[in-house]
C-alpha cells in the first residue's frame, strides 16, 4: 500500500520539482513517506550519451536508457532524494512504500520493478477475505520464469507479471493492464490495483479499486501520526496537465493523494477503473475505461 506518481512530457526533460510546481509542492510530497516509510524508489528515462544502437560487444547502446533508484530507506531520510528530485527526464515513476500485509522490507520488494524495458509501481494489498495474500497462493497461474523476471517477490511482482504475461500475447500496454486487473479479479475482486507502468514511449496509470472505503489499518496507521485527514481519500488518483513558462500543454502528471490537489490548480479526479493513457513522446494523453 503506498504512494505513486508519474509523469509524461512532450519529448521534454522536466524534474519533478518542474512538473510539481516548486520546491514547497514536492516537500509536500516527500512528506508522505513519513508514513509510507517501508523504503521508495524511482524510474526516469533519459537519453545516453553515446549514439544509440552501437555495438561494442555486449548488447547494442539504447535510444532511451531509465535510470532506477531504489532504497530500503524512507525518501524523507535519504539524501538521494534531492538530488533526483531535480533531474530532468522526459517521463518518470515515483513511489514511496508501506508494505502489504507485512511482506519483508527487502530491495526486491522495492519499486518501481523493471523488466523488458518496463517500470512499474503499485499501490494495493492483492490479499483475500481472509487476509491472505495472493503471494501465499502457489496455485495461482502466473508463469514463474516471467514473476522471477521482475526481480520482485510480493503481490505487486505477481500482478506486473502477469501484465508481463499479456503483453507476450500481443496486447498493447494499456490493454495488457487492463485484462491483468480482470484476470486477477476473478480471484481478488476487493483487492486495489491502482498502479503505474512506463515505457519508453508510454505511461499507463489506472485507477481500479474493489474497495470504496479507505482499510482500517491504513486509518491506524495514519491515525499514528496525526495525518488521519490525509486518509480519507486515501485510493484517489488525480492527473493535472503540465504547462509551460507560456502556457501551452507540456504533458500530464497523475498521483496518488496525500498532498495538495486542488481542482483550482488543474487537479481533476481520475473515475474508478479508468487509466491515463499519455506519451511522453508527444505529451497527448486520453482517459479510457477498463
Amino acid at each position: 500500500m503506498c504512494r505513486l506518481l508519474g509523469y509524461a512530457t512532450a519529448g521534454i526533460n522536466r524534474s519533478l520539482q518542474d512538473v510539481l510546481g516548486g520546491e514547497q509542492t514536492v516537500k509536500d510530497f516527500r512528506a508522505m513517506s513519513m508514513v509510507h516509510n517501508d523504503g521508495w524508489g524511482t524510474a526516469s528515462l533519459c537519453t545516453p550519451q553515446e549514439p544509440p544502437y552501437r555495438r561494442d560487444g555486449g548488447a547494442p547502446s539504447p535510444e532511451t536508457g531509465t535510470r532506477l533508484y531504489k532504497s530500503t530507506t524512507p525518501a524523507l531520510h535519504d539524501p538521494v532524494f534531492d538530488e533526483l528530485a531535480v533531474q530532468p527526464a522526459r517521463g518518470a515513476l515515483w513511489h514511496f512504500r508501506l508494505a502489504s500485509s507485512h511482506l519483508p522490507l527487502i530491495l526486491e520488494n522495492q519499486q518501481p520493478f523493471f523488466a523488458n524495458g518496463l517500470s512499474f509501481a503499485h499501490n494495493g494489498d492483492i490479499s483475500d477475505d481472509y487476509g491472505r495474500n495472493i503471494i501465499e497462493n502457489h496455485d495461482f497461474p502466473v508463469d514463474r520464469s516471467v514473476f522471477l523476471s521482475t526481480g520482485g517477490r510480493s503481490d505487486s511482482a505477481v500482478f506486473f507479471a502477469v501484465i508481463l504475461e499479456y503483453i507476450g500475447f500481443g496486447f498493447p500496454l494499456d490493454e495488457a493492464v487492463a485484462q491483468a486487473v480482470r484476470e486477477l479479479r476473478q480471484s481478488y475482486p476487493k483487492s486495489s490495483y491502482n498502479c503505474m507502468i512506463q515505457s519508453d514511449d508510454q505511461l499507463v496509470v489506472l485507477r481500479a479499486s474493489g474497495r470504496t472505503e479507505v482499510p482500517p489499518r491504513i486509518m491506524e496507521v495514519y491515525a499514528g501520526y496525526g495525518w488521519q485527514q490525509h486518509a480519507i481519500d486515501y485510493r484517489v488518483i488525480r492527473y493535472r496537465r503540465i504547462l509551460g513558462a507560456d502556457g501551452t500543454a507540456e504533458g500530464v502528471v497523475v498521483a496518488s493523494s496525500g498532498f495538495p490537489q486542488d481542482e483550482s490548480d488543474g487537479w481533476t479526479e481520475l473515475g474508478n477503473d479508468q487509466m491515463v493513457v499519455a506519451s511522453n513522446r508527444t505529451g497527448e494523453f486520453r482517459i479510457e475505461s477498463i
